[in-house]
């Protein structure tokens, strides 16, 4: 009860904040407002991504993908994904990664407004255009900072740890993803990291082939090489089409 009286005047207190505040359905129709979104009655898990070419939004998607089965068993009735996104680049995100919008409800946000009112970070130096009020600073500058952990003092943990693996908890979804990507043609393709059988399902995991630590629950640069393949495959080879608009480029640091 006592952790139930700390969360609730949090939780009135987004809801209100969002109440109002519309993104637009990929699929199409009329604008939804996501304070309604999330008092619905019914279990409901909403996503507040980023802009559609950041790592960060990428691996929700895949995670949503592959433990959308998994939600709806624990009674989860819908699982929507909010991207900082125009609807051709949200769209393109969704071929590319396999995401079926008839399954999970993607909604567009160009201007990142609904993380922003969910108290999303809109991270470093968002309201300045200078450094020491003399070196120019645009968006892509403060994102060069961020990826170095300026105002995202997680990413470089985050980093790390998909370097070192992680003896304890396993990921799953991360041997999906590569899968879904391999198949997709993306680097590095079949038979290198990953075998799949005729279904596409995974017939071998060369991590897992890794003395030791291939018993890890997740091995040593696995989640290292899914998020290489990521940013040559989908961020970098796919940029035009997934950047933000030049009018909405301050989503470029915000986070999810």
């Amino acid at each position: 009860m006592r952790v139930a009286a700390i969360l609730l005047p949090a939780t009135v207190s987004a809801l209100a904040a969002l109440t109002g505040t519309t993104v637009a359905p990929l699929k199409g129709g009329a604008p939804v407002d996501v304070g309604a979104l999330l008092a619905a009655p019914t279990k409901q898990c909403v996503i507040f991504g980023t802009y559609a070419a950041d790592f960060n939004a990428i691996e929700y998607a895949q995670r949503a993908r592959h433990y959308l089965p998994k939600m709806r068993a624990k009674g989860v009735d819908g699982v929507s994904l909010i991207l900082n996104a125009e609807p051709a680049a949200a769209a393109k995100a969704c071929e590319l990664l396999g995401v079926d919008a008839d399954e999970i409800s993607v909604f567009c946000d160009p201007t990142g407004a609904a993380g922003r009112a969910f108290g999303c970070s809109r991270g470093w130096l968002p309201d300045e255009d200078a450094l020491f009020d003399s070196i120019p600073l645009n968006a892509y500058g403060k994102l060069f900072g961020m990826l170095l952990g300026l105002g995202a003092w997680a990413t470089l943990p985050a980093v790390i740890g998909g370097y070192i693996g992680n003896p304890f908890r396993g990921q799953p979804w991360i041997e999906d993803a590569i899968a879904q990507g391999a198949t997709a043609g993306r680097w590095p393709g079949k038979d290198l990291v990953v075998d799949l059988d005729a279904s596409g399902a995974v017939s071998r995991n060369a991590f897992a082939e890794l003395p030791v630590v291939g018993e890890w629950p997740r091995r040593p640069l696995e989640l290292a090489t899914l998020r290489l393949q990521n940013m040559v495959g989908v961020s970098l080879a796919h940029w035009d089409e997934l950047k933000p608009a030049d009018e909405h480029d301050n989503v470029l640091t915000q986070l999810g």
